[in-house]
């Protein structure tokens, strides 16, 4: 039998093979696949194709095998890159199954390289998420995470607050949900007027521990400095209705209305697409000129729930104003 018959044949068999494998009778395709391989073994197609039964076998080490085969078979004959791609991307599979994130994404790396296919894109960012995911929880150990806490504190005291940052950012990765390490960054940042940062651990504090009175008046002060004085207001706000006496809220609040500039704080509030879909909402319009004309309308809007917290953010915002 000449070369090209063999070939022919070879096709037969992996037809029959692949017919079988779609019918999960494995037996009956590895033995199509194996006869296939006899007449051509340069075909690299019906290596992943036994490395598939394999796969679906959870036989993982003989998957790998086959398909390190079927990369190096594929070199040797100069296969389409597509059939290469494959065998690396069936690799990357199996290691997904195995849950070693890390030698997925190396095989997927490697599968792209030969061919871009979007479906192996995804599976890599996917297999990526889970091992940056692992090696953060990995991370994690609280009384780590409180000795470099101790150390930043120690600095801070220093006043090098950029060094108690780098202890204070640690601190946050060994346990990220320790509120009071971002409240104690955010005091850092805000002591190295990196204002914006200030406000974000602050955010991140409040999130974590709403109760954290300290956590709002960090908020407060961030925003204060980045001139959000409506924000900066509900900060101070919230923290005076956790704690009525706290004379550090309340100094807060008393600096925001003695520093709050009506037009500014318009001028932020409207790039809040929360105030520009009420200012834009015709039946609030409607409502808004009633008030101008007959400041008692009020009374009558507030019984509604929603046109009352509606009415409560433009009175935040400066656009209207209650005598």
């Amino acid at each position: 039998m000449s070369a090209t018959d063999n070939k022919q044949k070879a096709l037969e068999e992996k037809e029959l093979g692949n017919a079988a494998y779609k019918k999960r009778e494995f037996p009956e395709a590895m033995a199509h696949y194996d006869k296939a391989l006899e007449l051509d073994p340069t075909n690299i197609t019906i290596l992943t194709n036994k490395a598939a039964v394999y796969f679906e076998q959870a036989e993982w080490d003989d998957c790998l095998q086959l398909c390190q085969m079927a990369v190096e078979k594929g070199r040797e004959v100069r296969a389409d890159f597509k059939f290469i791609a494959k065998a690396f991307a069936r690799m990357g599979n199996v290691y997904f199954k195995q849950k070693k994130w890390e030698e997925a994404v190396k095989h997927y790396d490697h599968s792209l390289a030969e061919h871009r296919n979007p479906e192996i894109v995804v599976k890599k960012n996917e297999a990526k998420k889970k091992w940056e995911t692992e090696k953060r929880l990995s991370y994690i150990d609280p009384e780590k995470a409180l000795k470099e806490k101790e150390k930043g504190n120690e600095l801070f005291k220093k006043g090098n607050f950029a060094g108690a940052v780098k202890f204070y950012t640690e601190a946050i990765k060994r346990n990220p949900d320790d509120a009071k390490v971002y409240s104690n960054r955010a005091l850092c940042y805000q002591k190295l007027l990196e204002f914006q940062l200030a406000a974000n651990d602050a955010d991140k504090c409040v999130a974590l521990d709403p109760e954290f009175i300290k956590g709002w008046i960090r908020k407060g002060h961030a925003l204060m400095a980045l001139k959000d004085t409506m924000r900066a207001m509900q900060a101070f706000q919230k923290a005076l209705d956790l704690d009525p006496q706290n004379t550090d809220a309340q100094a807060g609040l008393k600096k925001c209305v003695e520093s709050d500039d009506p037009e500014e704080r318009r001028k932020r509030a409207m790039q809040n697409p929360e105030v520009q879909k009420i200012l834009g909402d015709p039946a609030m319009q409607i409502i808004m000129q009633q008030m101008q004309r007959n400041p008692e309308a009020l009374r009558d809007h507030l019984q509604n729930p929603d046109i009352a917290a509606k009415l409560q953010v433009l009175l935040e915002a400066g656009f209207i104003s209650i005598h």
